[in-house]
């Protein structure tokens, strides 16, 4: 089996001495695992950053077996943030999520076209709230959708709005912004609560009935917005 395709590296791991296992999300093939000969050498190590966009020729004797990757670069997202420990984190954190959460050589056209739409929204100055968006519109295309329009109770207290998300064991804040999208939020803290309860729900809803840990990856790029 041999093609050729364009891919984001969402993972890459030393096989040997001079080789990785890489997974690389690709346009027509989904999720792809391969080996890359020679991909700690200074020609290739240099662009193998995680989020990097590749042209990639794939090359397996059979479906049962790891094949491997012949690549080239397309586009060095991820050195452009090589300054900025935040976006570089957020990178990081996004190509951990849907190496987790997606199947092995399942094509999804959404998927990929969300990959190059974060590259829009974190090359902006004031990105972390269209970033929040994202995970949702990805747990959405995975039939995760949270629908928190639909399970929020809007409270009026001392003139200003509220939303509840009730259960029979708890009631949550839903910050503002995730139920009118048309708000811009500058605030950090507001926007750091949307982002916890993003992680609740991946976590109870996704992670633990797959008994998948908690991504370090994600808590790093929280903690570094702090």
């Amino acid at each position: 089996m041999i093609w050729d395709d364009t891919g984001f590296l969402l993972s890459k791991n030393r096989y040997n001495e001079n080789s990785l296992i890489a997974e690389i999300y690709t346009k027509e093939h989904g999720k792809i695992s391969g080996i890359i000969f020679g991909g700690t050498s200074k020609k290739i190590k240099n662009y193998l950053q995680l989020g990097n966009q590749l042209f990639l020729n794939y090359n397996s004797k059979s479906d049962n077996r790891i094949g491997y990757f012949k690549i080239e670069i397309f586009k060095a997202y991820s050195p452009i943030y090589f300054d900025n420990f935040q976006k570089l984190n957020c990178i990081t954190s996004s190509m951990n999520l849907i190496k987790l959460l997606t199947a092995e050589s399942q094509k999804n056209i959404m998927i990929y076209d969300l990959i190059d739409e974060f590259y829009s929204i974190i090359c902006k100055d004031n990105w972390l709230q269209d970033y929040i968006y994202w995970e949702l519109q990805f747990l959405k295309i995975l039939g995760y959708d949270l629908e928190l329009k639909s399970i929020t109770n809007k409270k009026i207290i001392d003139n200003k709005i509220f939303y509840f998300a009730e259960s029979s064991t708890e009631k949550k804040i839903v910050p503002n912004f995730l139920i009118d999208k048309s708000e811009p939020v500058k605030d950090l803290k507001i926007l750091l609560n949307g982002l916890k309860l993003i992680g609740d729900y991946l976590d109870k809803t996704i992670l633990k009935p797959n008994n998948i840990s908690f991504p370090i990856s994600r808590s790093q790029f929280i903690s570094s917005l702090k």
